[in-house]
């Protein structure tokens, strides 16, 4: 009789990997901290470098295939020095969904970063991003361009959480010597329902206060947009969702900046 409990306790123990967790248990296995790696590593390849070349992508959410065929044309190319996921990472925001895109965009030859999307805070998936990546509000520097990182999923938080949250702004303003050009990137754009509109305006006004602000960028729509939301010359550019198997690659150069919308 002991011999079987034995028996029956080793076979337990054995196959704990077995064992179905709920969808929203924060527990995970393998790479955390991506942001912060992969912020070292763009910040040691761009440094020095007047010319940049970088990627917007986002919204993987369910579309896992048109994901690894994303990195896998990507891994085709040599001109590119990082990439940008612009949130929505998960549909659900499932621990297994963050691990996936995970695991699949970590076969990039090149390091990315990604942001938080509105679809990444359901359930208990603001938990897992700060885990798996990092901070909400983050910024690195590119050669001389500082690029700003924002959540801007203002619906999501029922506006009792600062979104956008303008002390990381500001206190990013402070940082910006020996930065020429910036690059604020967000999940949400402004006049969208997800954002807090009621300080669109002054949003925008803190971002023209950085230096060099050409352009803006940002996921959500699921679809590409080029629009001056605040008829003042600097447009929000909005990439695809994956499952339109395209992405928009950026040349920054000192004279300015160009991209185009790249299938595969």
């Amino acid at each position: 009789m002991k011999r079987v409990i034995l028996y029956g306790i080793v076979l337990l123990l054995c196959g704990c990997d077995l064992i179905e967790y709920h969808p929203y248990d924060v527990r995970l296995h393998g790479e955390t901290g991506v942001n912060a790696k992969n912020i070292a590593r763009i910040e040691e390849i761009c440094e020095g470098k007047d010319t940049l070349r970088f990627v917007l992508m986002g919204d993987s959410q369910r579309w896992y295939d048109e994901t690894e065929d994303f990195v896998n044309a990507l891994n085709k190319r040599n001109d590119v020095d990082f990439v940008i996921h612009g949130g929505d990472i998960s549909d659900f925001g499932l621990t297994k969904e963050f691990m996936w895109v995970r695991d699949i965009m970590g076969k990039l030859k090149v390091p990315y970063v990604a942001l938080l999307g509105n679809h990444d805070i359901l359930g208990n998936g603001m938990d897992v991003f700060l885990k798996v990546y990092g901070d909400e509000n983050f910024s690195f520097r590119a050669g001389n361009t500082k690029f700003v990182c924002m959540n801007t999923n203002a619906l999501e938080f029922d506006y009792s959480h600062p979104v956008p949250d303008f002390t990381f702004m500001y206190n990013e303003l402070q940082d910006t010597v020996g930065c020429s050009r910036t690059v604020p990137v967000m999940h949400v754009q402004p006049f969208n329902v997800e954002f807090n509109n009621n300080v669109a305006h002054g949003f925008h006004l803190l971002l023209q206060e950085f230096p060099g602000v050409e352009f803006c960028l940002h996921a959500h729509s699921h679809s590409l947009l080029h629009k001056e939301l605040f008829d003042d010359g600097i447009p929000y550019i909005g990439c695809a969702a994956m499952k339109d198997k395209n992405y928009l690659l950026f040349t920054l150069t000192p004279g300015g900046y160009e991209y185009e919308v790249v299938y595969y």
